[in-house]
């Protein structure tokens, strides 16, 4: 017997959608109409179509992009399942990091941060950074550090990028021996780290608007900026734009960071695929950046800040997109893995990495291996 179509309306009601919900799901891809009449345009749909409908509602209700859900409702049941808990796991590697960082709050808020801060473990870092201009730039505007406590990333945007990486790297510079100043008596804070971080950010975005101040060539220049700060056990993490920080922890590779960037917007709205946005011509557009002028919003020169716990054996890499652009993921894996490299070593081949895939852009790296207590 021939199922009799529903149209837009009474599809959305039956299974508890909108027609708005219908028709992003049609543009997508997920949930095409039966027929579209050709006259008025509507949209109808067969009862057969109520299970993929009721699949992308709950995977929505538990926060997977479209992208994403296009794979699990396209995949095999074994396949399908597998991606919804490959997904879980990110989001409760997230959730556990946004979860830490509540503890934090409410430990110091409530006094007793100090007394933590002082039974941490102290750990040790070997560290190295260098930036190259690659193959096809005339000019590097790309800036990397590396110290005892401090690691940082700065890709420099505009005309006056490369100043602006360097202004946004000296400004933190002075964390490295200054850290006391915000810190309490007792023990080095991680309320402190924040802090510290916090108030450079300010420094660095006060030194770019003073130096387009007095030099309007400068006017439109910018930088990313991705940084990590330790004490103890525990580092603070500030980021901003699409530079980005890996951990390479028990074998896997972890990005701590989230892009800043149209196409990572996109991705997350499920518009576009991780794929597709390596060769979108808008992946160089930036959300958010530390400007020389106004943003558009306050929010577009506000910068992630997030705390981490740092374990024996980590190895930290921070590095602009001119690295990340070109080289695999796997590739920088297993050569941030390397057994027996230091840190120089590895800064260096990942450049080269870059360079052997073309070079288009400038690279910046900077690497940390955490020892044991100090």
């Amino acid at each position: 017997m021939k199922l009799k179509l529903l149209t837009i309306g009474e599809f959305a009601r039956a299974a508890r959608l909108t027609p708005k919900a219908l028709r992003l799901y049609d543009q997508l891809g997920l949930l095409r109409p039966v027929r579209v009449d050709e006259a008025s345009g509507y949209r109808y749909y067969s009862p057969d179509q109520f299970e993929r409908a009721r699949l992308v509602a709950w995977l929505r209700r538990i926060g997977m992009p479209l992208a994403r859900i296009a794979q699990v409702c396209d995949a095999s049941p074994a396949a399908a399942a597998e991606t919804i808990v490959s997904f879980l796991a990110a989001e409760e590697a997230d959730l556990s990091e946004r979860r830490g960082l509540a503890h934090f709050l409410i430990s110091y808020l409530s006094g007793r941060e100090a007394a933590m801060s002082a039974s941490a473990p102290q750990l040790s870092i070997r560290y190295a950074a260098a930036s190259d201009t690659g193959r096809q730039r005339d000019r590097n505007q790309d800036s990397a550090y590396a110290g005892s406590r401090l690691l940082a990333v700065a890709d420099g945007l505009g005309p006056g990028g490369d100043l602006a990486s360097a202004a946004v790297i000296d400004a933190l510079r002075p964390l490295e021996t200054e850290l006391t100043r915000w810190q309490k008596p007792a023990a080095d804070s991680t309320g402190d780290l924040l802090n510290a971080l916090s108030d450079a950010v300010s420094a660095a975005t006060a030194s770019l608007r003073q130096t387009a101040d007095s030099d309007p060539e400068f006017e439109g220049s910018g930088s990313t900026l991705t940084a990590m700060l330790w004490s103890g056990s525990q580092l603070a993490l500030v980021h901003i734009g699409d530079s980005r920080a890996y951990v390479l922890r028990d074998g896997g590779l972890f990005q701590i960071t989230h892009d800043h960037s149209v196409v990572q917007s996109m991705i997350d709205a499920g518009r576009l695929t991780p794929e597709e946005a390596s060769s979108h011509p808008q992946r160089s557009l930036l959300m958010r950046a530390l400007a020389a002028a106004d943003m558009p919003s306050p929010d577009a020169a506000t910068p992630d800040l997030a705390l981490h716990d740092a374990h024996a054996g980590d190895r930290y890499l921070l590095c602009s997109d001119g690295l990340t652009a070109v080289v695999p993921v796997a590739t920088i894996r297993q050569t941030l893995g390397e057994p027996g490299a230091e840190p120089a070593d590895v800064v260096r081949r990942l450049i080269d990495l870059a360079n052997e895939a073309g070079g288009p852009d400038n690279i910046a790296c900077a690497v940390a291996y955490v020892d044991g207590a100090a």
